[in-house]
C-alpha cells in the first residue's frame, strides 16, 4: 500500500507531502483529518525562520488561534529524524502537546529530534517528508519576518495554505 500524500498550495507554489503513517499513525491519523475537514484552508504560515524550518496550520490571517481537535500522543520515538525535507508536528513545551500545528524543515535540525523521555528531550514528531516543492519551503524560508501581536518570525506579507488536500 503506497503512503498517503497531501499537496500543500501556497501562494509561493505547492508543497508534496508524503506520510508515514507505519512510523507515526496517529500523528498521521490526526493530520488527515485535519486535511479532510479542510481545517487548513487559509492557515498562516506564523512561524518562518531561514535556515531552520517554516510552520503553519493554527492561525488564521488575523493571528488568532483556531480551534483545534484533543491534543494527541507524542510519536518521536519512532526513529525519523528532522532533517530537511521533513514534516513534523509543532507543540507547546508539554511533549504530548501537538494538535493541528506543523512543520516544514528547511535544513538538518538535530536538536528538535527525541533524545530522551523528559519534557525538554522528547522531541518533535516527524511524520512525514516533502517529496516535491522543497524549493517552495525555502522560498517561504527566505521571506522578510517581524514581531506581530505577540509572535516572534512572523511574515512580513503574510504567506497561507490557500488549500491542503489528499493527492491521489
Amino acid at each position: 500500500m503506497e503512503n498517503p500524500m497531501v499537496l500543500l498550495e501556497t501562494p509561493e507554489g505547492e508543497i508534496l507531502i508524503e506520510l508515514f503513517p507505519d512510523k507515526a499513525p496517529k500523528t498521521v491519523e490526526n493530520f488527515l483529518r485535519y486535511v479532510d475537514d479542510e481545517f487548513y484552508d487559509g492557515t498562516l504560515f506564523h512561524r518562518v525562520i531561514k535556515g531552520f524550518m517554516i510552520q503553519t496550520g493554527g492561525l488564521t490571517f488575523s493571528m488568532e488561534e483556531k480551534e483545534t481537535l484533543e491534543p494527541i500522543v507524542n510519536e518521536a520515538t519512532n526513529g525519523l529524524k528532522n532533517v530537511t525535507g521533513t514534516v513534523a508536528m509543532g507543540r507547546l513545551p508539554e511533549p504530548h502537546s501537538a494538535a493541528s500545528q506543523f512543520y516544514i524543515n528547511v535544513a538538518d535540525n538535530p536538536d528538535l529530534d527525541h533524545t530522551g523521555e523528559d519534557d525538554e528531550n522528547f522531541g518533535y514528531c516527524v511524520f512525514g517528508e516533502v517529496v516535491d516543492g522543497m524549493d517552495v519551503a525555502v522560498k517561504i524560508s527566505k521571506a522578510r519576518t517581524r514581531e506581530w501581536q505577540g509572535y516572534d518570525d512572523v511574515p512580513v506579507d503574510p504567506i497561507s495554505i490557500i488549500s491542503a488536500r489528499r493527492f491521489e
